[in-house]
């Protein structure tokens, strides 16, 4: 407890060059699913978060529902998470498995559209017995290309997120993966705490400057039996390093916080985490 607090007052020091632009988000599968749309999205924006981060909505009228529950709470979803990449990847050699996953990809990015959100999260390839390197590389971005013209005509960016996929295991590898798609609807969707284990946020940031069009906030720290995913600021994340990067490169899109479901109590907390540790916001 003491390590915390004094990590979240030593972080406030080091401001930003424009906190003020960072939009604070907030899972959608982080509020009480016992409330209704409308009281969620109202929870979140009372607990201090500014846009939501929706799952892939295949059912319309659900979708509608959420949309209408946006509108009425005076809070933004701004990015959507594609929910078909894991199970069916797009550098299957499956066409059924890829068929499945593009149709995902499109759901996903309309309703991106009708929600007024900017970006779709996605998993682009999977590395498996099955599937070298190289071919997830190549399958992947084959596919991706066919995704462009839908995502340009509806003004949405396929954001590519780095996971535990055995996939773009570097930034200089993500830069590279995304920037020979000579796209500017490819963008990079970076996660502090995904590569806490292999490589260093900060260093990531800086190398993939302004591909990044959002982030996901979580943290991670290392033990003796393995590892676990901890709240902000109780992990190996050195945040005053993450925030200077961002404020080094710009960074102005939204942050969002991918942790467990909580209540009200443990949601504003959260929140609160977020300004201090990132916008040095009092």
């Amino acid at each position: 407890m003491l390590r915390e607090s004094a990590l979240l007052g030593e972080t406030a020091a080091t401001v930003p060059a424009d906190s003020a632009a960072i939009k604070k988000g907030v899972l959608l599968e982080m509020l009480p699913d016992k409330l209704s749309y409308a009281d969620r999205f109202k929870m979140a924006r009372e607990v201090g978060f500014e846009v939501v981060q929706a799952p892939t909505t295949p059912d319309e009228q659900i979708a509608e529902e959420i949309k209408k529950a946006t509108d009425a709470a005076s809070i933004r979803i701004d990015s959507v998470m594609n929910m078909d990449h894991w199970k069916y990847p797009l550098s299957s050699s499956d066409p059924a498995v890829v068929d499945r996953s593009l149709a995902g990809m499109r759901t996903s990015l309309h309703n991106a559209k009708l929600w007024g959100a900017d970006a779709v999260l996605l998993v682009p390839a999977v590395v498996d017995p099955q599937t070298s390197y190289r071919d997830a590389w190549t399958r992947s971005q084959a596919q991706i290309r066919r995704l462009i013209p839908l995502a340009e005509e509806l003004k949405v960016v396929i954001a590519i997120e780095e996971v535990w996929n055995k996939f773009l295991l570097s930034p200089l590898e993500m830069a590279a993966y995304i920037d020979e798609f000579h796209s500017q609807w490819i963008k990079s969707w970076f996660d502090v705490g995904n590569v806490v284990l292999y490589g260093y946020p900060q260093d990531w940031i800086r190398t993939l400057g302004k591909r990044i069009i959002k982030v996901h906030l979580k943290d991670f720290k290392r033990k003796e039996n393995g590892y676990a995913w901890v709240n902000l600021g109780e992990g190996d994340v050195d945040w005053r390093a993450v925030r200077q990067a961002f404020g080094e490169i710009g960074f102005a899109g939204s942050a969002t916080v991918e942790l467990e479901r909580g209540d009200e109590a443990y949601l504003r907390d959260v929140s609160n985490r977020v300004d201090r540790l990132l916008l040095a916001r009092p």
